[in-house]
C-alpha cells in the first residue's frame, strides 16, 4: 500500500483535539481513540507484535532489527489528532490528478477555488497528484501524512526484508493542543534518538523552534446603566481594547516571518462587566521572547495603575522552548537527515519551526528528536494540501534514516 492510500483511510476518522479540556482528560477527545486503536491493529498486522495503544490513547509499537548493527536505537514519531481551528469532520478528500497550474475548484456548490494567484506553492506541483478537500474541512495530512509516511516504511522494511536497526514507533494524541508530550513515555519508549514526521513542504528539515508563551488576560470592569455612567463605569471591552493597542502593530503572524517573533490575538471575548483577551507569544530568541513577556506585564501593571488595582489579571505560562540547545550535541541527526534526503533525491532545508512539535518538548524530556517534513501544505485549514508523489518521497527518506 503506498501512503497516500493510508492517509486517505486515516483522513475518515475525526480526530480533532479540543484545547478547552480540563488539564487531566487525555486524550483530550475520546475519538482519537478511535483511530489509535485501529493504528496498534495495524502495527500488529505490519509485524510489530508488541504494539499497543496505553490508556491516555499513545500508540507504541517496535520493529526489531534483522541483522546485526551497532546503531542507535531510532524512534519515529507522529500525531494523530488534527487541529481545532477548523473542522475535521466529515473530512471528503479526492485526488487532482496530473495538476494542470490553474485554479482548483474544491467546492462549485458554495464557490471555494483554490488559486495559485493566493497559494503559490501550487505552481511547484505541476505533472503531480495533489490530495484537497472539498473545501469544508481541514484535510489533515498535519500529520496523519506523517503517520502514512510512517507506516508505509515500516510495511515496505518488512516486506523486502531491508536490513535495519530497531526502529521505535510512537504515535500521539493532543500535539495541536500543546500536550501532545505530556504523558509520552521517553523511557518505556526505548529510543535514543528520534524524529518527528510532522513537517511541511518535503526536504524541510528542523530543529530550530519559537520559544512559546501563553498569555490569559482577564479583564474585571464596572457595569452602570449607561443613562447614569459618568464617573462610575469602567468599561472591560474598551480596557481590552486600550491593552491591544499598547502591543506592537507589527509583531504580529500577518507581518513576520523566518526568525521573528510574534504577539498573536487567539481569541477575545466580553461585556462591560468582563472581558478576556488570549495571546499566544512566540520567539525564537530567548532574550527577545522574555522581553516579549515583560512587555505584557508592564502593560497589565500600567493598566492597573490607571484603572485601579485588579482591572487586569494577567496569567502567563511557558509552554514549551527552543530545541536547538539539545539538537546542537546531536548534529549528526541532521546531517543524517540531509543524506537520506539527498539519497532519495530530495534537496534537502534546514528550516526554523514558525510553531513547535512534540519533539521540542521530548528534546527537552531527554530524546533529541528533530522534525521531518511530510509533503503538506496550508496546514489548520480548508485549503490544505499534499502531492501524492512528495509522500512517497518521504517514505524513501524515512527508509534511507533506517536501513544499515
Amino acid at each position: 500500500m503506498r501512503a497516500y492510500e493510508r492517509l486517505l483511510q486515516y483522513v475518515r476518522y475525526h480526530t480533532t483535539s479540543d484545547e478547552n479540556a480540563p488539564e487531566d482528560k487525555c486524550p483530550t477527545t475520546d475519538r482519537q481513540k478511535v483511530l489509535g486503536a485501529a493504528l496498534a491493529e495495524e502495527l500488529r498486522g505490519l509485524g510489530l507484535a508488541d504494539a499497543h495503544m496505553d490508556e491516555c490513547g499513545y500508540v507504541y509499537g517496535t520493529l526489531p532489527a534483522n541483522c546485526e548493527t551497532d546503531r542507535p536505537v531510532l524512534g519515529l514519531i507522529a500525531h494523530m489528532d488534527t487541529a481545532p481551528a477548523a473542522s475535521g469532520e466529515n473530512v471528503r478528500a479526492r485526488i487532482v490528478e496530473n495538476y494542470d497550474g490553474g485554479d482548483i475548484v474544491l467546492n462549485a456548490e458554495k464557490n471555494i477555488v483554490m488559486r495559485p494567484a493566493e497559494f503559490e506553492s501550487l505552481l511547484d506541483y505541476k505533472g503531480q497528484d495533489l490530495i484537497v478537500t472539498d473545501g469544508t474541512t481541514l484535510l489533515g495530512s498535519d500529520d496523519k501524512a506523517g503517520i502514512a509516511e510512517i507506516f508505509t516504511a515500516l510495511e515496505r522494511l518488512v516486506a523486502e526484508n531491508i536490513p535495519h536497526g530497531t526502529v521505535k514507533v510512537g504515535i500521539t494524541p493532543d500535539e495541536e493542543t500543546g500536550r501532545g508530550a505530556d504523558r509520552f513515555d521517553v523511557k518505556g519508549f526505548g529510543a535514543q534518538y528520534a524524529y518527528t514526521v510532522d513537517g511541511g513542504k518535503l526536504g524541510e528539515i528542523e530543529y530550530e523552534n519559537f520559544n512559546a508563551a501563553d498569555a490569559k488576560i482577564t479583564i474585571n470592569g464596572v457595569s452602570v446603566h449607561p443613562g447614569t455612567a459618568k464617573g462610575k463605569m469602567k468599561n472591560a471591552i474598551l480596557i481590552a481594547m486600550e491593552f491591544h493597542s499598547m502591543l506592537p502593530v507589527f509583531e504580529n503572524p500577518a507581518f513576520t516571518e523566518g526568525y521573528e517573533g510574534f504577539s498573536h490575538l487567539e481569541g477575545i471575548q466580553g461585556h462591560e462587566e468582563q472581558a478576556s483577551l488570549h495571546y499566544i507569544i512566540r520567539d525564537h530568541d530567548m532574550e527577545k521572547f522574555e522581553a516579549k513577556k515583560a512587555r505584557f506585564q508592564k502593560i497589565a501593571d500600567y493598566l492597573n495603575d490607571k484603572y485601579g488595582a485588579g482591572t487586569v489579571v494577567l496569567n502567563l505560562t511557558d509552554t514549551y522552548y527552543n530545541m536547538k540547545q539539545q539538537i546542537a550535541p546531536h548534529m549528526f541527526l541532521i546531517e543524517d537527515a540531509e543524506q537520506a534526503m539527498r539519497d532519495a533525491g530530495v534537496e534537502p532545508l534546514v528550516v526554523p519551526i514558525r510553531g513547535g512539535t512534540d519533539g521540542a518538548r521530548l528534546s527537552f524530556m531527554g530524546l533529541p528528536c528533530p522534525n521531518l517534513s511530510t509533503g503538506g501544505h496550508n496546514f489548520h485549514g480548508r485549503f490544505e494540501y499534499i502531492p501524492v508523489q512528495s509522500m512517497d518521497k518521504m517514505v524513501e527518506v524515512l527508509l534511507n534514516l533506517v536501513r544499515v
